[in-house]
């Protein structure tokens, strides 16, 4: 893989902050876009503008074509049946609570149970929280090793017949845990549950196969993929996307409307109420063709490789503290002893790295570490191991500064 050439068709990249050439490490929170999106948003809006399936003219055509097309991409990309098993929604956030409120309050009642993890992000617990609370449902947790990943011996003794929905997501935000979500599937499978992935670290570095993993629904954001931020997709098995109600009602997702009672379209339709994010999925769909040229198996090994690097590089740095698992994605997670994760990026930002402090949309995990904050380090094909190098001499500088200080 010719990350030199990736890089140079990123053009934010090719700026300085500070002063210092940038370093972007924060891929986990939203990757950047490179060329090719960005024209075909432009294209869009330049050439295309129209709204989609409503309008028989040119313009209308050319849009649905380009929109719909977006759909068979993702389709293919993550390997689904059939384009009607993939949902456009806002992003992540969205597609599981689209989970959580049709399916989940429609098949839960008091004495079933849900099961996710610690280490979930917060638009993970949160829908199944609400979920529990208003069907009467048990929220249950698979608890973590001291390493932050889960053992199939706990998900085996956690799931039970009673267990209606398995939520997890396939990569951590936090820790860099890869969970096997294939196998939990099977083990929800076995006890007559459903299983939902988070997949929003997932997709965007590693070949997904959705009907390998077997999942029942799976979600993702089009953002943290080289895609537009505004985009998300929920894939769901057919038979279960069609027993469940839409969550927004209006335009564009119904068939019949009379004056007491309504009907609604075919999937994916009806679930995609009102205009769509047209200009989203259409850069989705130029994104999805971004990362097959490039080649998920070549992304995920760059990754790979920079991450043992860089887990190399900064053990060498006194007072350092890394969380996660040593096999892990291209992400670490860290503190500085002495030094708050906000000082620590703030110093870093001012030699232009740009990294992530706080809680990351965990605060569970960030409990069952023990700490308020980390500060985090992400890592995707346009980064270098001079990225990294500069990563490790800003925390020298950092923790030489706050010394002087203290």
């Amino acid at each position: 893989m010719d990350v030199k050439a990736i890089r140079s068709l990123f053009p934010i990249l090719d700026q300085e902050v500070n002063g210092s050439p940038l370093v972007y490490l924060d891929s986990s929170a939203t990757s950047q876009k490179p060329l090719s999106v960005i024209k075909a948003l432009d294209d869009y809006y330049r050439l295309d503008n129209s709204n989609v399936h409503r309008g028989v003219h040119t313009l209308g055509t050319r849009a649905t074509d380009k929109y719909e097309g977006a759909r068979e991409k993702v389709r293919g990309f993550i390997n689904a049946e059939s384009e009607k098993q993939i949902i456009f929604s806002r992003g992540t956030t969205t597609a599981i609570n689209t989970v959580a409120y049709s399916y989940g309050r429609s098949n839960l009642s008091e004495g079933d149970e849900i099961v996710i993890t610690p280490m979930e992000h917060h638009s993970n617990i949160i829908p199944w929280q609400q979920t529990a609370k208003a069907t009467g449902a048990t929220l249950k947790y698979i608890p973590l090793q001291d390493d932050g990943t889960i053992s199939l011996e706990d998900v085996r003794a956690t799931i039970t017949d009673k267990t209606k929905i398995v939520a997890m997501m396939h990569v951590s935000n936090v820790l860099g845990t890869i969970n096997p979500v294939k196998d939990v599937a099977s083990i929800a499978h076995k006890h007559g549950a459903v299983m939902l992935v988070d997949g929003a670290q997932g997709v965007p570095h590693m070949r997904v196969d959705v009907q390998d993993l077997d999942c029942d629904f799976y979600a993702f954001s089009g953002h943290k993929m080289c895609g537009p931020t505004g985009i998300g997709v929920l894939y769901g098995k057919r038979h279960l996307l069609e027993e469940m109600e839409p969550v927004e009602f209006g335009g564009e997702m119904i068939d019949f409307v009379n004056l007491y009672d309504s009907t609604w379209k075919e999937l994916p339709w009806k679930f995609e109420g009102g205009t769509p994010i047209i200009a989203g999925a259409i850069g989705l769909g130029a994104a999805i063709d971004f990362l097959t040229e490039v080649g998920l198996e070549e992304i995920e090994e760059h990754e790979s490789k920079l991450v043992s690097y860089a887990l190399q590089q900064l053990r060498t740095i006194d007072g350092i503290k890394i969380f996660g698992p040593e096999k892990r994605a291209g992400l670490i997670t860290f503190n500085l002893d002495d030094v708050h994760p906000h000082d620590t990026a703030t110093v870093l930002d001012a030699e232009g790295i740009a990294v992530r402090a706080g809680h990351h949309c965990a605060q569970p995990l960030m409990r069952w570490l023990d700490v308020t904050a980390t500060a985090r380090a992400s890592f995707y094909l346009y980064n270098t191991e001079e990225d990294v190098d500069r990563l490790v001499a800003g925390l020298i500088k950092t923790k030489e500064y706050f010394g002087d200080v203290f």
